[in-house]
């Protein structure tokens, strides 16, 4: 089992929960082919302080294109750090692709789904998120973006993925 991070559920449209999620800190690489394998190492023990750091869920990839267990693009991909973690606390990266940066609480709202990643499949989840989020009158923010929540291994119908998207409430 990994950690995952934790939000409460503000409100629930048909198939969109509307979540507040707190301050996290994460470890992020934008647009490299191997974001994800270069993440990995540095949860692994490359780090200043050869610390190895818990994987945890979802992992967060925004703006790329992307097949399952393969991330490419030109967008960012993150790992979000163990609660334990401040931004002052968290291991010092190697690699100088890796960032760590502190996102502010925020609210989002995310529509889950299992199975296959695939772009046809974000781009249909996407615009079902955003449709009803339009009918409900919720303004968003910024691009959707996925949360993935298991290991490459899992099998295709035990995963679970969600888009989601920076929402504003009034």
């Amino acid at each position: 089992m990994v950690e995952n991070v934790q939000y409460e559920i503000v409100k629930k449209l048909k198939n969109t929960e509307i979540r507040r999620y707190p301050k996290l800190v994460i470890a992020k690489v934008e647009g490299s082919d191997e974001g994800f394998n270069t993440l990995f190492r540095f949860i692994s023990g490359e780090n200043k302080q050869k610390t190895k750091i818990s994987m945890t869920a979802p992992v967060v990839a925004e703006r790329i294109e992307m097949t399952a267990p393969v991330l490419s693009g030109n967008g960012s991909i993150a790992f979000v750090m163990p609660q334990k973690y401040e931004l002052e606390t968290t291991p010092e990266p190697l690699d100088g692709h890796v960032k760590i940066e502190e996102i502010s609480g925020r609210i989002v709202a995310a529509l889950r789904f299992s199975g296959r990643w695939s772009v046809s499949i974000f781009n249909e989840r996407s615009k079902q998120m955003l449709d009803e989020l339009r009918d409900a009158g919720i303004r968003t923010k910024g691009p959707v973006f996925s949360m993935l929540y298991n290991p490459p291994y899992t099998p295709w119908f035990m995963r679970r993925n969600e888009v989601a998207i920076d929402v504003e409430l009034d």
